[in-house]
C-alpha cells in the first residue's frame, strides 16, 4: 500500500517536472499568445501542485489550444518568502499565486470566519462549495486588490506530535504548537497550548530540534514535509472534525487578468471559483486517507478522541468563534451575520453531498 501511493506521488512529481522542463512552460509546442507564471511555497511532490495546480494548468492550456502557457515555480523558486506571495500577486512580481490568507493578517478578514473549528466540519469539498457561495455578497472586499481563482480551504487540521500522545484537552497543556493561522493561535491557547508563529516550510527542522512538540497541518502536508516520518502520533476529532482548517488562496495579478483578451478571460474564468472548488476539494478529501495509511504502515500511533473527548474539545472552541465574533466586530464587520451565514452554507453543502 505505502509503495504504491509513493509511486503514485512520485510519478505525478516527476511528470510534473518533465512537463515543466526545468519550470519551462507547459504546452509550449503551439502558438503561444501569453505565458503565465505561477508562484507557490510547497513542493513539487505536494499535493497542491501535482494534483492541482498542473492538472489546473494543463486544462487551461488544452481549453485555449496553446495559447496560454504556464510556467510553474514550486518551493519559492521565483524568491522570497512564504509570507510575501500575496504582495508578489498583487504588485505583479509574479502572475498566479498559491498562498495562505493567515500569511498576511489582516488582509482577508472576512474570509478568516472559514479558519474556525466550529465552521469547517472536515471535509475540503463542503467548505470549498460554502465560501462560493458567499464570495460575492460577504467576502468580496477582501480581495479588491487581485483576482481571486479561488478561495479554498484543504480538509482541515490534524494534530501530530513527536512524543507526546494527545487524546484528551488535558494532554494538551503546555505543548508547544505551530500555530496555522490567527484564529489558529486562538485554538491553541483555549487549548491551554503555547502557540509558536511558524510558516510551514520549517516545521521538519523545529519539530526535529524540539522547538516543537507538534503542529496543527492536513496530513497532505504533512507527507511532503516529511512530518509523517519525524512524529509518531498523529490525532484527530470523532465523526470527521479537524482542529479548524486553513483558507488558501490561488490568485491572479488583476491586471494582468484584465489585459487579457476576453476569449482568453472565458477560458480562465471556466477554470475558476465555484468550477474549480469541486476539484480542488475533491483532490484535498482524497489524500487524506492515503497518507493516515502511511502513517499506519510506518508503526505511528493514529488517535482518534472520544466522543465525549471530542465535546470538551468542541466546546473549548466556541471560545475562539466568541472572540472572532468581537474582533471582527470591533474592526467594524458584520461579523455575526457573517459567522452565520458561513455555518448555514456549511450546512447545506453538507446536507447535499450527503444527498449525492
Amino acid at each position: 500500500m505505502m509503495i504504491k501511493i509513493w509511486a503514485h506521488v512520485v510519478a505525478a512529481a516527476l511528470g510534473a517536472v518533465l512537463m515543466t522542463g526545468a519550470f519551462a512552460g507547459l504546452g509550449v509546442a503551439r502558438a503561444q499568445e501569453v505565458t503565465l507564471t505561477v508562484h507557490h511555497f510547497l513542493s513539487a511532490k505536494a499535493v497542491n501542485h501535482a494534483d492541482f495546480i498542473v492538472p489546473w494548468a494543463r486544462r487551461i492550456e488544452a481549453a485555449s489550444g496553446g495559447r496560454i502557457a504556464f510556467e510553474i515555480f514550486p518551493s519559492m523558486t521565483l524568491g522570497g518568502s512564504p509570507p510575501e506571495l500575496y504582495q508578489q500577486a498583487r504588485d505583479g512580481v509574479a502572475d498566479i499565486v498559491w498562498t495562505v490568507l493567515g500569511y498576511t493578517p489582516g488582509v482577508f478578514p472576512r474570509a478568516e470566519v472559514f479558519n474556525l473549528p466550529s465552521v469547517h466540519g472536515g471535509s475540503a469539498l463542503v467548505t470549498n462549495l460554502a465560501i462560493q457561495d458567499l464570495m460575492t455578497e460577504h467576502l468580496a472586499e477582501d480581495f479588491a486588490d487581485i483576482h481571486p481563482l479561488l478561495v479554498h480551504v484543504h480538509s482541515g487540521q490534524a494534530l501530530h506530535t513527536v512524543d507526546t500522545e494527545v487524546r484528551t484537552i488535558d494532554d494538551m497543556r503546555g505543548l508547544k504548537l505551530r500555530v496555522p493561522s490567527r484564529s489558529g493561535t486562538w485554538m491553541i491557547e483555549a487549548m491551554g497550548a503555547d502557540p509558536v508563529a511558524m510558516a510551514a516550510p520549517e516545521l521538519p527542522q523545529a519539530l526535529s530540534q524540539g522547538v516543537l512538540d507538534g503542529a496543527f497541518i492536513p496530513f497532505e502536508v504533512a507527507l511532503p514535509l516529511k512530518v509523517v516520518e519525524i512524529a509518531g502520533y498523529h490525532t484527530e476529532l470523532s465523526d470527521g472534525h479537524r482542529f479548524g482548517t486553513t483558507t488558501f488562496l490561488l490568485a491572479m495579478n488583476k491586471d494582468r487578468y484584465e489585459s487579457l483578451p476576453k476569449p482568453l478571460k472565458a477560458i480562465i474564468d471556466a477554470e475558476s471559483g465555484a468550477a474549480l472548488a469541486r476539484a480542488a476539494g475533491e483532490a484535498w478529501d482524497d489524500v487524506e486517507p492515503k497518507v493516515m495509511a502511511i502513517a499506519a504502515e510506518r508503526g505511528n500511533t493514529l488517535i482518534q478522541v472520544s466522543e465525549a473527548e471530542t465535546q470538551v474539545f468542541l466546546e473549548a472552541f466556541q471560545a475562539v468563534e466568541e472572540r472572532w465574533v468581537a474582533d471582527a466586530t470591533a474592526r467594524g464587520l458584520p461579523a455575526a451575520d457573517l459567522l452565520a451565514a458561513a455555518k448555514a452554507a456549511v450546512a447545506r453543502h453538507a446536507r447535499a453531498e450527503a444527498a449525492r
